[in-house]
């Protein structure tokens, strides 16, 4: 079963924080709200399971930091270029 969670990140949040996750039709609601918002889609199925166990409004567990990062990384220089 397909799975999606969002996140959403800025500088002045002390990490970044679960917006919304889903299985099944909701995670491909979730992918289609996210890329008619021209927001940046990536495929991480492990991290996104990972994920469904918080909350929406959590901040992130701590030992997703490093994923998160390099993924954050990515989507901010490729909308920087």
């Amino acid at each position: 079963m397909k799975q999606a969670s969002a996140i959403a990140y800025s500088p002045d949040m002390p990490a970044p924080k679960i917006v919304a996750a889903g299985r099944g039709r909701e995670a491909e609601r979730i992918i289609a709200i996210a890329r008619e918002a021209g927001i940046t889609v990536m495929e991480d199925p492990s991290l996104a399971a990972l994920l469904q166990a918080g909350k929406t409004g959590d901040y992130i567990p701590e030992w997703c930091w490093d994923t998160v990062a390099k993924i954050l990384a990515f989507v901010i220089a490729k909308e920087n270029a």
